[in-house]
C-alpha cells in the first residue's frame, strides 16, 4: 500500500460493457457503483496509510493450520483474528488496537441510508446501527479471498464494504453452503456494497483483483477494501 502509481491499463473484458446502475444481486444485498467521490476515495486512502503504520498496523494473518492469507489486514475498534475479536493485536504485536474513527462510523449511517432509503426499517440491525469495528484488507497484485462468512460479530446489523484501487471479482453466495448457488460481481474503487437481512452471513470472496485498474490519481497499488461492522461485543 505503498506511494506507486501504476499506469491506466485497459483491463481486459470481465463483464458485459452494460451501464453501471445500482443492482440487488440478494435480498438484502445492494451495489452502489461509483458512491464515493474521487476526493473521498484519497481521503481514505491516506487515513488507511495512517493507519497501517505501528504499532498495531497492517500484518499478515496466519491461520489456524499454518497457513498464510495473501491479503494483509489491520483492525479498528475491536482486532480482528482467525476467530475472534480482542482489544490487542493478539496473533502480531500485542498492541492495543486503534480506535475506531468516528468519521466512519457516520460514513458507514450515510451508506445504509443510501442502500435501503425507506426500507431501512424493516432491516435487521440497520435502525438506531452504531459500527465500531473498522477492517481493512489490502491486496496486493495476485491476492485473494476464499469464500467465508462474518460471522465473529453477535448481532445481525448490516455490513458496509466500501472499495478503492483496483478492481476486484467479488463472489456472492448463499448462507448455507460454499456451494451455488452465487453471484459474481464486479466491484470497481468508489463502489458500495451493503450486505445484511437475509445476506447478512451468506459466504463471499474475492476471486481476483485487475491489476492496473486503479485510477492513478489515488497512488495505491493493488485493492483496499474498507468493511464496516457493528460487533454487539461490550
Amino acid at each position: 500500500m505503498d506511494g506507486e502509481t501504476f499506469p491506466l491499463f485497459p483491463a481486459e473484458s470481465l463483464f458485459p460493457p452494460e451501464p453501471r446502475e445500482r443492482s440487488e444481486p440478494a435480498p438484502g444485498t445492494v451495489h452502489v457503483p461509483d458512491w464515493l467521490s474521487l476526493p473521498e476515495q484519497r481521503g481514505l486512502v491516506e487515513a488507511c496509510r495512517a493507519w497501517a503504520r505501528p504499532p498495531a498496523g497492517l500484518r499478515t494473518v496466519r491461520m489456524p493450520r499454518g497457513g498464510e492469507m495473501s491479503v494483509r489486514m489491520l483492525s479498528l475498534g475491536w482486532h480482528w483474528y482467525p476467530y475472534g475479536y480482542a482489544r490487542t493485536v493478539v496473533d502480531g504485536d500485542g498492541a492495543p488496537v486503534k480506535p475506531f474513527p468516528p468519521e466512519l462510523g457516520a460514513l458507514a449511517v450515510r451508506a445504509l441510508a443510501e442502500a435501503y432509503g425507506p426500507r431501512l426499517p424493516e432491516i435487521a440491525g440497520a435502525v438506531g446501527y452504531r459500527p465500531d469495528i473498522g477492517v481493512v484488507n489490502h491486496y496486493p497484485h495476485g491476492a485473494k479471498m476464499g469464500l467465508h462468512r462474518d460471522r465473529e460479530e453477535r448481532i445481525d446489523a448490516p455490513v458496509v464494504s466500501l472499495s478503492l484501487g483496483d478492481s476486484c471479482v467479488f463472489r456472492l453466495g448463499n448462507a448455507e453452503t460454499r456451494t451455488r448457488p452465487w453471484t459474481d460481481l464486479e466491484l470497481r474503487s468508489g463502489d458500495l456494497l451493503v450486505f445484511g437481512g437475509p445476506s447478512r452471513f451468506a459466504y463471499h470472496g474475492v476471486l481476483r483483483t485487475v491489476p492496473g485498474t486503479a485510477d492513478p490519481a489515488l497512488g495505491l497499488v493493488g485493492r483496499l477494501n474498507i468493511t464496516v461492522r457493528q460487533s454487539g461485543l461490550t
